[in-house]
């Protein structure tokens, strides 16, 4: 998860839904990655995000 505030975050009963310690807007991202030829080939990119958090 990319939070906004804390880095702090809670599980609810269903074991799946997570939410942020201090309530702030967050947001889930994954890495796509494909095996080619036997090794990995990154398909998507974490950027986008880190120019935004280097802005800060």
């Amino acid at each position: 998860m990319i939070n906004m505030g804390t880095k702090y975050t809670s599980t609810d009963s269903d074991g799946w839904t997570v939410r942020t310690g201090d309530g702030k807007p967050s947001a889930h991202f994954e890495y796509a990655v494909a095996a080619r030829e036997g090794k990995p080939d990154l398909l998507s990119t974490f950027e986008y995000i880190e120019e935004v958090l280097t802005k800060r």
